[in-house]
């Protein structure tokens, strides 16, 4: 979704409002075409169109909103942060 004006007040009040709707499972402020990602749960699509329509298109600052659903969740991996005391060598074999 963009947001305009692209003004700091702007970006992190709607991020501030965003991040309390408890649908809201993500919360990504991005670079490039779209100011923010908004992964959220709903239970069907009747929900998702009620989000867009109820919940972000309240909002003024919004001025585009591009909805993608995903049919399925192949993979999650929990990547570990690499340590600055480990030879970069270990970090590459684990």
């Amino acid at each position: 979704m963009r947001i305009r004006p692209p003004a700091r007040p702007v970006i992190e009040g709607f991020r501030d409002w965003a991040a309390r709707i408890p649908e809201v499972i993500g919360l990504f402020v991005t670079s490039g075409t779209h100011d923010f990602l908004i992964h959220v749960a709903v239970p069907d699509v009747d929900s998702i169109y009620a989000f867009v329509i109820d919940r972000l298109a309240e909002r003024r600052e919004i001025v585009d909103v591009q909805t993608t659903m995903f049919y399925e969740h192949v993979q999650s991996r929990r990547i570990e942060p690499a340590s600055a005391d480990r030879p970069r060598a270990a970090r590459r074999a684990r």
